[in-house]
Parts: C-alpha cells; sequence; structure tokens
C-alpha cells in the first residue's frame, strides 16, 4: 500500500487508508474506467446498441458490490429506454438520510489532445491521470463508498445513505426525473445532499460551490440558396450566410465585450455572492484567469478577478462549440456556401429559468431574418441552474474543520461556471436539504476539453473531507 508523499495527514490513521484505497484500488479502476468511451446520449445517439455505458456501469457495479460497507446493497434500476443508474443505499445510525450523487457518461472525445494522449488512453503523470471523465466525475463512486468505509472503519458515524450515479449528466440529465419519481420511496427525504461533480479552485484547499449556472443548447442554421454557387458571380449579390449568422449573434451579446444584450437574460446577484466572489478572488488572484491556456500574448482583458468570478459564475455568456456547414480547409473552394449552422451554448444565471431563456433566444434569433433567408433556431437542451440555500452553522463549520484538517488550509465558497441540472431539480424537489458541492475539477484539469485529468491527491483528500462531514452531519 502506498501514500502520497506530499500529504501532511499520512500519519493519521483515516487519512492513511483513504490514501491507500485511491492508489491501490481507485487509481486503477478509474484508468481502465477511462478506456471506456461511455459517451452520453447526446453524443452517441446508439448508446444501447455500442454497449460501452454498460460496460462502465458493470465496471464500478462490480467494484461497489466487492466493498467491504456494512449493509451496503447495490442494484442497477433500468426503465425501458432510458439510460440505466446504479442505486445504492447502506443503513446508518440513524435513520436521517444523505444522499451521494455522481455519473458515469462522458463528454466525447474533442481535438486537440496532446500526441502522447488521449480521450480513451490512460496516461499517469505524477499526481494527474490522464483521459476523459476521471476527473467529470468517474471517481463518484468509488470516493462515496470510500468515505462511507472509511466513516465505518475509525470509529465515527453516518447516517443512511443513498449513492445514485446516473448515465445522462452531460446529455442534460433528461432521464434522471424518471428515476427520480420511480425510486422516491427508496429514497426518502435527504437532510444532506452531496454532489462530487463541481470543480475547485486550487488543490490547495476545499471548495464548496454555492452557485451554478444555467444553460441553453441549441443549432442556430441560416439557409439562404439552395446550393452552392460560383463566389465570383455570387458574392455581391447573394449574402453570406455566416454574415448573416454573424449578425444575428450581435442580437444577442455584443462582439466587443461578450456582454449578452438581452436584458432579460441577466438577474441580480445577491449580496452573499458578491461577497463570496471577492473573497474567492482575493485566494486566487491573478489564478482566476491564468489556469486557461491562453496563447502568447492573449488574456481575458482588464478586468479585476471578482470581476471575472461574477462573469463566469453569475453573468449569461454565449459561446459557437461547433459548426456545419464549412467543409475543411484542403476542400474549402471558390464557393458562396448555401448555409451555415451554428452550435451555441448559452450560460445563464443561476436563477434565471432555462426554459424561458430558450424561448426568448428563439425568438431572437428568429424574428426578422436578414435578406428573406431562412433561420432557425432548434434547442436541444435546456437546463435550469442553481443556488445553495442559506448554509447551515452545523453545515459551514464541518466544511472548514475538514478543510483544516485534510488540507492546512481553510474552505472557500464560489459559484461555478458549469451546470449539473440534477442539481436543480433536487432543490426544487427537496427544499429543506442542506447542499455539499464539489469536486476535483481545479486548475488545468479540463473537463469536455483536451487533456482532461484527474488530480489524484486532491481526490483523496476530498474523500476524507466527505468522511468527515458525512459523521458532522450525524453529530450535529
Amino acid at each position: 500500500m502506498t501514500t502520497p508523499a506530499n500529504n501532511a495527514n499520512a500519519a493519521e490513521p483515516l487519512a492513511t487508508f483513504v490514501h491507500g484505497i485511491w492508489e491501490d484500488e481507485i487509481v486503477p479502476e478509474i484508468t481502465e474506467y477511462i478506456r471506456i468511451p461511455c459517451k452520453s446520449p447526446m453524443f452517441d445517439a446508439d448508446w444501447a446498441a455500442h454497449g460501452h455505458i454498460d460496460r462502465a456501469v458493470a465496471q464500478i457495479e462490480a467494484w461497489c458490490r466487492a466493498r467491504p460497507i456494512e449493509g451496503l446493497t447495490v442494484e442497477v434500476v433500468r426503465l425501458e429506454g432510458r439510460t440505466p443508474v446504479i442505486f445504492m443505499e447502506i443503513p446508518g445510525t440513524t435513520d436521517d438520510t444523505v444522499l451521494l450523487y455522481g455519473h458515469l457518461d462522458k463528454q466525447p472525445e474533442m481535438i486537440g489532445w496532446r500526441e502522447d494522449l488521449g480521450p480513451w488512453k490512460p496516461v499517469r503523470e505524477g499526481d494527474r491521470l490522464y483521459g476523459r471523465g476521471g476527473a467529470d466525475d468517474g471517481y463518484a463512486a468509488y470516493a462515496s463508498l470510500t468515505a462511507i468505509e472509511a466513516v465505518q472503519k475509525h470509529g465515527m458515524q453516518h447516517a443512511r445513505c443513498v449513492v445514485l450515479i446516473e448515465a445522462c449528466e452531460e446529455s442534460g440529465s433528461y432521464d434522471l426525473p424518471y428515476y427520480l419519481e420511480a425510486l422516491d420511496e427508496r429514497i426518502g427525504t435527504p437532510s444532506l445532499v452531496v454532489c462530487l461533480d463541481s470543480g475547485c479552485g486550487n488543490y490547495d484547499q476545499l471548495w464548496m460551490t454555492t452557485s451554478l449556472r444555467g444553460i441553453v443548447v441549441g443549432t442556430l442554421t441560416i439557409d439562404i440558396l439552395t446550393e452552392g454557387v460560383h463566389s465570383g458571380d455570387a458574392s455581391g449579390v447573394v449574402p453570406s450566410s455566416f454574415r448573416i449568422a454573424r449578425e444575428l449573434l450581435s442580437r444577442v451579446d455584443d462582439e466587443r465585450t461578450g456582454r449578452v444584450v438581452l436584458e432579460s437574460l441577466h438577474a441580480e446577484i445577491p449580496p452573499e455572492r458578491l461577497e463570496q466572489a471577492r473573497q474567492a478572488a482575493a485566494v486566487l488572484g491573478e489564478a482566476v484567469h491564468a489556469k486557461f491556456p491562453f496563447v502568447d500574448g492573449a488574456g481575458a482583458g482588464p478586468r479585476e478577478p471578482a470581476e471575472l468570478v461574477l462573469d463566469r459564475t453569475w453573468r449569461p455568456a454565449l459561446s459557437v462549440t461547433g459548426q456545419a456547414g464549412l467543409p475543411e480547409l484542403p476542400m474549402a473552394g471558390n464557393v458562396l456556401r448555401p448555409s451555415t449552422s451554428l452550435k451555441l451554448s448559452l450560460r445563464l444565471p443561476p436563477t434565471v429559468g432555462a426554459a424561458e431563456a430558450a424561448r426568448r433566444l428563439q425568438e431572437t434569433l428568429e424574428a426578422d431574418p436578414p435578406y428573406g433567408a431562412q433561420v432557425r433556431f432548434d434547442v436541444d437542451m435546456p437546463g435550469d441552474g442553481w443556488e445553495a440555500p442559506a448554509i447551515a452553522p452545523w453545515l459551514e463549520a464541518a466544511v472548514e474543520a475538514a478543510s483544516q484538517r485534510h488540507f492546512g488550509a481553510g474552505a472557500v465558497a464560489m459559484g461555478e461556471g458549469g451546470s449539473i441540472p440534477f442539481m436543480g431539480m433536487l432543490g426544487e424537489q427537496y427544499p429543506q436539504a442542506q447542499f455539499l458541492i464539489t469536486g476535483v475539477l481545479g486548475p488545468a484539469s479540463n473537463a469536455h476539453g483536451p487533456n482532461e485529468f484527474l488530480h489524484i491527491p486532491y481526490g483523496s483528500k476530498l474523500t476524507c473531507c466527505v468522511a468527515d462531514i458525512l459523521d458532522a452531519h450525524t453529530r450535529r
């Protein structure tokens, strides 16, 4: 059994146990999991026939079943035509319920991986395990059960625990409401929800996510011709479909600043979140923007770190993430193309409803098409954001104590720029619950992009923190 040399708590029995499980069992498991191209249904419509999601489910299920956890039951639940979920239950010293959540489906390959890396090619370099899905968030099932096992082995307590691992999160969790309904009585009414699918501002302390942005994803298509024509003959008479796209996008955001110009997509930022952004910025400093792989000479612009934190957590932002209709450069002749399609991703403030935002975005893009072009915006995935309820004193104290114990530094609370639609569902369904939303996606980990990695020591210490917080929840 090995223990990371840089672990300040290596002599502590719980930390020694957890770090050993991570090195000897979890890292090898995640290594094999990375090899499985279990893409989310949005990116693999034939997921059932391909069987990759089922392979990942079987691997995680087998490891979980073998854990020496008192009272553990493991079940793969399948509803007709829907991705499966892994449902686990562990009785506790009280009948109170903790719900621990993660997912096993993955984003697609993406281009730009280092020559020696790849999405389905696990490579360990020191503290980093490269490959798609390890950090986002294939580790969650392993970390959740290891935290519970550590509690049982070290004289601590935990309430009844339910662990739910889904396979549709990267597609907006559209299957999950059906499982929540089917499993409602078996889940019960959680007083604490632990989600391990979020991020961390650095690898030096525990980070607690206090909000998540909503999202609208869709495809904007502009048709101006029925077929391509000679650009020398038509340009100047026929408008470029790409130019029309540029004009339409300017209805949504200012191309000079990136600010979304549709005021209905903005929200008032609560004072508590403004203060948390200032505190997080004080901890991170220039790392707020320096963590991103800008090319030489590029940067985020003249914005204060606290404003950049708010820009990525509480303000809407539009990105173009894909295209169709533009040929590869070697095939790009002097042709005025008939059509352009752009995949749009609109991130929303946590408190702006995604369905209404999708309707507003569609109306804005489709109204009064320039030059009479045929314009349509097809919405794929509206997902609501989430804002945490007021934190209970016991949870605030437990998070701080766990961070100090296992990292030697205080915890930090901050919103995250990503979206976890399940949190919005849970917040609505369990309004009385406290939420511990955290994760391992820190600087350069690059979830969804090339060269994604899992920071192993951080994942191990995070597992220790979850164990401590489970114990504190029972003793509160």
